[in-house]
């Protein structure tokens, strides 16, 4: 018999008490900063709503070791562990206990245990938002305390074990990166090549921008729809479907990417997440979000996906990004970046080599990249395993 197990006999033997989040966690949403008042050089990190920081400042609002949940924009619902002081921008709630007999850390991976359900609280409509009484009244499994320790230290070694090869796995991607962005500028720094023209997108193609539906119109069945969102979370550099199907009804009124078409996000949490965008190649239309551009032209459409990863891509376009509580960037700014345009054939070479080059570090299906996907399928069903604690009548 295990340790979690004798345990479990021990101390609940009859199940486990559940309690609403808000009745031993306070809930507190953090406070509003742009990116401009980051300083140059701050020390602590502002947490903004997705895993990278969006900057660094010279205070900090928020302990070590904190759990946080966005509340705002595309991430909304995802659940964060953050281990040094930080400042928690007011996209963003933090969760802390308030006894010392709830640890934190079984808190971390109970909430992100239940991510999934923490996303349908979004609100309808407009940008996404979860607000704090729908968080506050979550119900929580609470075993005693000794029994929270044993699960978070179970659970962490499996997350050392995903960080050791996320490390690895990241190593790969700079690599990647590398490569990709000598490519891509050709030989203009260094004296540039005969056969490649060097345009604005404008000059090249056309931005047609999609129209708005909400989450809640995505069904199993209808027409192919790509959401802003799922761009940054689900698509990579093409597609052939669509993850969601939007409501039939609505059809007449969408804006759709043809076969060969690039869908441009327009719209992020911050101005580096702003204007990546997918290759859709599906041989069905596509009804596009409202906080995308649909780009058309003549170009091999996975060659233009490639490129709207580039840094000398992001360069350019950043400066043209507006901030607010959501960033976007008009037509006319994307339009305003310059991409090199070889021969058609040359397009096709470069994004077939980048293509082999990404599966060697994004293939769920091979080396590195499905050793993790296997220890991540592994961790979340004993994660899941081990949080399904039965029901005590105490809380029933």
């Amino acid at each position: 018999m295990s340790k979690l197990q004798e345990l479990i006999q021990k101390l609940c033997p009859n199940g486990v008490e559940y309690k609403k989040l808000g009745d031993f966690c306070e809930i507190k949403t953090g406070k509003g900063v742009t990116k401009s008042d980051a300083v140059l050089g701050g020390t602590y990190p502002i947490i903004s709503g997705g895993q990278s920081p969006m900057g660094y400042y010279h205070t900090f609002n928020r302990e070590a070791n904190t759990v946080t949940i966005s509340r705002v924009g595309a991430y909304a619902g995802f659940v964060n562990y953050i281990k040094e002081r930080f400042y928690l921008n007011d996209k963003c709630f933090s969760v802390i206990p308030a006894s010392e007999r709830v640890s934190t850390l079984f808190l971390f991976y109970t909430l992100k245990n239940m991510e999934s359900k923490i996303k349908e609280l979004q609100s309808e409509g407009g940008v996404p938002t979860i607000n704090t009484t729908k968080v506050s009244n979550l119900e929580i499994p609470l075993p005693p305390f000794e029994i929270q320790e044993e699960v978070a230290l179970i659970l962490d070694r499996f997350a050392e074990y995903a960080a050791e090869l996320q490390a690895e796995l990241q190593a790969r991607k700079e690599q990647y990166e590398y490569y990709r962005n000598k490519l891509l500028t050709f030989d203009k720094i260094g004296g540039g090549a005969q056969s490649v023209t060097w345009m604005k997108m404008s000059e090249i193609g056309t931005f047609i921008r999609g129209k708005r539906f909400v989450r809640t119109d995505i069904i199993n069945d209808g027409i192919p729809c790509i959401h802003y969102g799922d761009i940054y979370t689900y698509y990579g550099l093409y597609a052939t479907k669509s993850k969601g199907r939007l409501r039939s009804e609505l059809a007449s009124k969408m804006r759709y990417a043809q076969k060969n078409d690039v869908v441009i996000v327009a719209a992020g949490e911050n101005k580096e997440d702003i204007g990546i965008g997918l290759a859709w190649i599906g041989d069905e239309p596509a009804a596009v979000h409202d906080a995308c551009f649909i780009f058309r032209s003549d170009l091999y459409p996975q060659y233009v996906s490639h490129y709207l990863r580039s840094d000398y891509y992001h360069k350019q376009i950043v400066k043209y990004v507006s901030e607010g509580k959501i960033c976007s960037i008009s037509a006319k700014g994307l339009g305003n970046a310059i991409i090199p345009v070889p021969p058609y054939e040359e397009q096709v070479r470069i994004a077939t080599l980048l293509n082999n080059f990404d599966a060697l570090v994004g293939d769920l299906t091979e080396g590195l990249p499905a050793e993790m996907a296997a220890v991540q399928e592994q961790y979340e069903y004993y994660r899941n395993k081990l949080l399904s604690f039965p029901r005590s009548k105490i809380s029933a």
